[in-house]
């Protein structure tokens, strides 16, 4: 008996671990298939768990739903990969973390907050009253899909030139510890 009270208790400690965040909150992103399926960016290597508030899964005519840490890097591959067709897209509500409709989804472009892969983010919201008070709090301007996508192509040559400099600096960082 007390064997079977121990298990139980261990498995509910467990599945805490998993589900629940250090602050109390429901952690919905480690919840999804998505993230547990594709843990990383196919094309950037970052942790899609870390950016749940940001990833998009984009669903082909193929049926394959590939998934990605950002708008950013879901562009480069439905550019990349002209001839599919995507049935549907998702993406991470800024908010929850949980996947919405990126088509009916409210965007958020710009603002003070550091986007994910651009130095111009773009942020999705399932209400419109969380759009616009990220917004008030934040600055950017109310958006759809379309212009979104619009802003994220725009944006693609300063971003690929960001994320380069980067990690050139990153990599002259490592030399330069590796020669201590």
């Amino acid at each position: 008996m007390r064997r079977a009270i121990f298990s139980v208790m261990t498995l509910i400690f467990l599945s805490g671990l998993f589900f629940f965040e250090p602050m109390g909150g429901i952690d919905i992103a480690w919840a999804q298939d998505d993230i547990v399926s594709q843990p990383t960016c196919p094309y950037c290597g970052m942790d899609r768990h870390k950016f749940a508030h940001s990833r998009v899964v984009v669903e082909y005519d193929n049926g394959f739903p590939p998934g990605f840490c950002s708008l950013h890097c879901a562009a480069v591959d439905m550019a990349v990969n002209i001839d599919k067709a995507p049935v549907k897209i998702e993406v991470g509500d800024y908010n929850t973390k949980a996947l919405i409709d990126a088509e009916s989804a409210y965007w958020v472009i710009g603002g003070n907050k550091m986007g994910v892969m651009t130095q111009r983010a773009k942020w999705a919201f399932a209400k419109k009253a969380e759009a616009e008070a990220f917004i008030a709090a934040n600055g950017g301007d109310l958006a759809d899909f379309e212009t979104a996508m619009q802003a994220v192509y725009a944006d693609m040559y300063q971003d690929t030139r960001m994320i380069r400099e980067k990690r050139k600096m990153m990599r002259m960082k490592m030399q330069k510890k590796n020669k201590s």
